[in-house]
């Protein structure tokens, strides 16, 4: 009984922070920037030019599925999580799918990624079993962590994954020490770890990146800029928003990209690739973006202008992603339309399998709970 009021606190405890946040958004209004639109930094130090060579129907196949993918999962996990079927938080990618679709294509076997708090869109680009990530949401013991884990924590060690986190900025110098293990191992994998603006501030962020350069480990950063920190915006909390220009401080290949646009996201992190297998890494990348709805399900995110909002989403990631492959990939409508059902129907069987699985239970709890 003392496992499930916990719960039940728990939820409560969602319930007065979901006020309390509320209330600072309608305070925030009232200080919000005025919203300019801005060009991506070219140069030498920012995003190089794209490669001569025209990317291939396969793999923009693969990034408009993934993108896709990725889209539908959000979408309909938020009806599951109105129907009151998730529990928690449920942070959406909506909007981000062209970062972890171009990263993660540009990566191989035997890679590593370290996700974040919003990480859903980074499993399903490193290729997760969408069964099994329902399965978690839902706290099913299908899931990938049994149901433990819930939305902010999945992970499958056995392919690479080494999870989401709660902790904003906590995925950087677990990616480090990843990459440091790979060198020790005289393996030439990398890792790639996401963060955010937000996750940019943290301490953790400068001392990981400053000892993968001393190091010159394997190791690509990667900031989703989507310039809001939960409702503070970028310029509120640092004076230089360019925050690719933080590793070149410290000597580090850094590069900034239309997170936006899939196919310039994949051919930078595969030139970011290259460098740290030449021994010239780490690489910093940041994405700019912008997500399409609040920080949260619960977030009404009214303090994003609404001028910047509609920019943003006439330049939505799996809409590029889709004319690309019907421009460039020269794909029918007819093969476009049959992808996009595919992946509906991939995710009904999902939500189904996850339905019919067990709960996990409050005394399953104790299986990883020593001394109690």
């Amino acid at each position: 009984m003392l496992a499930v009021h916990k719960i039940i606190f728990l939820n409560f405890g969602n319930f007065f922070l979901d006020a309390f946040c509320g209330l600072f958004y309608v305070i925030s209004i009232e200080n919000k920037p005025k919203f300019a639109k801005r060009r991506i930094q070219g140069g030498s130090m920012s995003t190089p030019a794209r490669s001569a060579n025209a990317p291939s129907k396969a793999l923009l196949e693969k990034i408009f599925r993934t993108a896709y993918k990725i889209r539908v999962f959000e979408t309909e996990g938020i009806k599951l999580y109105r129907q009151g079927l998730i529990r928690g938080y449920f942070h959406p990618y909506l909007g981000q799918e062209g970062i972890a679709t171009g990263v993660c294509a540009a990566l191989r076997e035997g890679d590593y990624i370290a996700s974040t708090h919003r990480g859903h869109g980074h499993c399903i680009a490193w290729g997760a079993d969408v069964k099994r990530m329902v399965a978690e949401l839902l706290q099913k013991e299908t899931g990938y962590c049994k149901g433990y884990g819930g939305s902010m924590h999945i992970a499958d060690i056995s392919v690479g994954n080494l999870g989401a986190n709660g902790i904003v900025g906590a995925g950087t110098p677990l990616g480090v020490g990843a990459a440091l293990a790979s060198q020790i191992r005289g393996s030439d994998a990398i890792t790639v770890t996401f963060t955010s603006d937000g996750g940019s501030n943290n301490g953790t962020f400068l001392e990981s990146l400053n000892l993968a350069a001393i190091w010159n480990l394997n190791f690509i950063l990667v900031i989703e800029n989507n310039q809001y920190a939960v409702s503070t915006r970028i310029e509120e909390s640092t004076r230089e928003t360019d925050l690719y220009k933080r590793g070149l401080a410290i000597g580090v290949p850094s590069f900034q990209v239309d997170g936006n646009d899939p196919i310039a996201v994949h051919d930078l992190t595969r030139e970011a690739v290259e460098l740290c297998r030449a021994g010239k890494g780490p690489v910093l990348i940041e994405a700019r973006t912008f997500r399409h709805m609040g920080h949260h399900v619960n977030d009404p995110g009214k303090y994003m202008p609404e001028d910047e909002l509609a920019y943003y989403k006439g330049r939505d990631p799996v809409d590029r992603a889709r004319t690309a492959l019907l421009e460039m990939g020269g794909a029918k409508t007819q093969e476009i339309a049959a992808i996009e059902a595919e992946i509906a129907a991939e995710f009904e069987d999902a939500v189904e399998f996850s339905k019919a699985s067990a709960e996990v239970t409050p005394e399953a709890f104790r299986e990883f709970v020593v001394g109690y």
